[in-house]
């Protein structure tokens, strides 16, 4: 297992993870372990309908310092803020109870406005405070969603700003930008092994109603929301192709 986890030449930087609890915060967690010196996460309690996922946070963190020692000493402190003020002005179906439905505008109801934006300013107040010096969140361009705080180029503009902003360079990674969930199940591999896998599968969450005493092949959820949908999709993907090489 420890194969997978090798961080020699890390980067002497910190970095702190914008980490939910779900299956893409912790693969970007595993990634950043992997890379610098130090890491320390990040959360937020908005309201959610899924606030469930924060209640993984702390065994997600436990589970991948016991899987690998390495990536364990180099684990720093977890951050979790109240961010109440954003579920009371937001309309969404991640923060009230309603139907997950497209909108007039091509955007699902369960986007957020500026949630994404309004993490990563908060997260560069703390890393600046903690002295970090690069950011790593799990948005990502080529989900069906298409969620405008996801895309490349606002996060570059965001970036610049906060350099210019804090007065100190700010570094904004994105790991998952230009991958599918299938490839985040590769990546996953790559990173961590079965061990890591085993990880995401049982003790990440993914579903937008917070379903947790489900469990399917790819993990647990409800099984029909678009999130639960997308990340199954994306293990039958990697199954398959995984399949294929091995045969």
């Amino acid at each position: 297992m420890q194969a997978h986890a090798q961080t020699s030449s890390a980067d002497p930087r910190t970095a702190l993870v914008l980490f939910s609890g779900g299956q893409d915060s912790t693969v970007c967690l595993a990634w950043a372990l992997q890379r610098y010196a130090r890491v320390e996460t990040i959360g937020f309690d908005y309201g959610q309908r899924h606030r469930v996922e924060l209640d993984c946070r702390s065994v997600v963190r436990s589970a991948m310092a016991e899987a690998f020692p390495d990536w364990g000493q180099r684990l720093g402190e977890d951050h979790l803020l109240d961010l109440a003020l954003l579920g009371q002005i937001s309309q969404t179906a991640l923060t009230q109870e309603r139907a997950i439905e497209m909108q007039a505008n091509g955007l699902p109801n369960t986007f957020v406005p500026g949630r994404n934006l309004l993490f990563l300013n908060l997260a560069a107040v703390v890393a600046y405070r903690r002295g970090a010096s690069v950011l790593v969140g799990g948005m990502c361009e080529t989900d069906y969603s298409g969620y405008p705080d996801c895309r490349d180029n606002t996060l570059k503009a965001l970036q610049v700003a906060l350099s210019l902003g804090l007065d100190s360079p700010m570094t904004v990674e994105t790991p998952l930008m230009f991958i599918d969930k299938a490839q985040t199940w590769e990546l996953s591999a790559a990173l961590g092994g079965p061990a890591l896998q085993a990880i995401i599968l049982e003790h990440t969450h993914t579903c937008y109603l917070g379903v947790r005493d489900v469990k399917h092949a790819w993990g647990r959820g409800c099984g029909h929301c678009p999130a639960c949908e997308l990340r199954a999709q994306g293990w039958q993907r990697f199954e398959a192709a995984t399949a294929t090489r091995a045969g």
